[in-house]
């Protein structure tokens, strides 16, 4: 998204036009404290609307997931469902964590090998899952998809796995329900408590089998329906959709069906999980309906995979921490010549609708990151502040409005994106080239993959993290699909620094 600032990331239009209000930053540019926004309190005037950079947060996963998949089998995946912001939100970074609910706010950036180019980098984060006896009770509606196309190994087989291992993992006082579709949608247990059940949950998800078409309408709308009966007051109340997503039968647009979820989600606060599996899979279709379920979306191919899904993530993030979340970062026009959003492009919100809460912002729940990365040209020997980053969100509860900013300098800029001591922002520049290049973007300072790959390497080897050297490994390949093609572009940095860092982990930190 380029809130403000045209496709090339020109910022010099429309010099008079003003957008919302804001509270002032926190002094040490690392978030200041929640402030709740009230109604006709004057503030200063913002920037011009084309140093304004608006859009709605998003902790989808899934287009970096499908296109691991793709590379493994041989294949470059499609342009249009590369998205560079679910590539670097499948990391997560290692921001300081707000003590109660919302967000922390955190801003970084290193200054790259071409003329005047930076990368900026604003981190938020939220708090981490409660202890499993604190969360409150999970209300969750299983959507399965049941049609042919999920005979395949890895779809329907990987799918009653996965809801095997959340069985056993959920609470006594949570519950679940389970509606399967094919040509048409059938309600297999309705919203049942876990205490006592287990064995008939199991003995239901085992029976599961695979028939005809695909009409995820009626899946959809008979699980919006049996979660809405079963709805629990003061339980978090999710649609989880389980599916390739290949809608064949029945209404197959997505607006008719996302209009049903609109009218849930406001009356319920019934929120929509989109786990995709199969080696063909309707990537934008099921992030459609998952944005207007103000969900997110996720991808599954190996049992590793979906028990990381649905052991490690699903019950430690029932919790919700924000609601309608949205982010507005602006950048000074005394400094900033221009800049350019990397992905976003369908999260955009217009500048003057930062602080209009009926308009659709994101959910993000306990222990979530989210990263927006920045290419950011410099004016010639200026100096001074560069952006501040401010975050609003509704309460889950009380729908009270919040904000937090963060600002940042040039003077808080590494000399060198590959400078020794970054590693965390090393790893997003990688994740963010690699898509920008998988989708024929153009972004300056960006290396050829074989110099991503090495990159990406040293910090797997330094961190010792299993998802880097995954990343390393779906680079390479890329490198090999594309040929010299890859080579032949992105040379700005390929003998800059040596990208040596210090620093070494333990576990998995970049693990989301």
């Amino acid at each position: 998204m380029l809130t403000g600032c045209a496709a090339g990331g020109n910022a010099d239009r429309a010099a008079d036009k003003r957008g919302g209000n804001r509270p002032s930053a926190a002094p040490d540019g690392r978030g200041g404290a929640d402030v709740e926004a009230p109604e006709g309190e004057q503030r200063s005037r913002q920037p011009a609307a084309d140093y304004l950079s608006t859009f709605a947060l998003d902790v989808d996963t899934a287009s970096y997931g499908y296109a691991r998949r793709t590379l493994s089998e041989g294949r470059l995946p499609d342009p249009v469902s590369v998205r560079p912001e679910e590539f670097v939100n499948s990391f997560r970074p290692d921001y300081p964590r707000p003590e109660g609910d919302g967000f922390s706010v955190t801003i970084d950036g290193a200054r790259t090998a071409e003329d005047g180019w930076s990368l900026v980098r604003v981190g938020l984060a939220t708090r981490a899952a409660d202890r499993q006896g604190e969360r409150p009770p999970a209300a969750l509606t299983f959507v399965v998809d049941i049609s042919g196309s999920m005979a395949e190994t890895g779809r329907l087989d990987l799918v009653k796995e996965s809801l095997g291992i959340l069985t056993d993992e959920l609470r006594d006082d949570d519950s679940v329900a389970l509606v399967t579709f094919s040509d048409e949608a059938e309600t297999r247990l309705p919203m049942t408590r876990v205490k006592g059940q287990r064995e008939r949950i199991h003995g239901i998800v085992d029976e599961l089998a695979t028939t005809s078409s695909t009409n995820v309408e009626a899946g959809v709308r008979t699980g919006y329906d049996v979660a809405v009966e079963g709805h629990r007051k003061g339980a978090v109340n999710r649609v989880v959709l389980l599916s390739d997503a290949l809608a064949n039968t029945g209404d197959t647009e997505a607006q008719s069906i996302l209009n049903r979820i609109e009218e849930e989600r406001r009356e319920y606060g019934i929120t929509l999980f989109g786990v995709g599996v199969g080696s063909d899979y309707g990537d934008a279709f099921m992030e459609q309906l998952a944005d207007k379920g103000d969900g997110h979306t996720t991808y599954v191919s190996t049992t590793e995979q979906a028990r990381k899904v649905f052991v490690e993530q699903l019950p430690a993030h029932v919790e919700l921490r924000a609601r309608d979340a949205k982010a507005q970062v602006a950048f000074d026009p005394q400094t900033v010549e221009r800049f350019r959003l990397i992905g976003y492009e369908n999260r955009e919100v217009a500048d003057e609708d930062f602080r209009d809460d009926r308009v659709d912002g994101g959910e993000v729940g306990a222990g979530h990151t989210v990263t927006a990365l920045y290419a950011v040209k410099t004016r010639p020997g200026r100096t001074g502040k560069l952006a501040t980053a401010t975050v609003r969100w509704l309460d889950p509860k009380t729908r009270a409005p919040y904000e937090r900013s963060g600002s940042v300098g040039t003077t808080a800029l590494a000399s060198s994106l590959w400078a020794p001591g970054h590693d965390s922002l090393q790893l997003t520049a990688v994740t963010a080239y690699f898509a920008d290049r998988l989708r024929g973007g153009d972004l300056p300072g960006a290396p050829r993959l074989s110099v991503l790959a090495e990159r990406s390497g040293a910090i797997a080897e330094r961190s010792g993290s299993k998802v880097v050297r995954e990343l390393t490994e779906a680079i390479l390949q890329a490198d090999r699909l594309m040929g010299p093609e890859s080579d032949a572009q992105g040379d700005a940095e390929g003998d800059a620094e040596g990208g040596k860092s210090g620093g070494s982990g333990s576990g998995d930190p970049y693990s989301g």
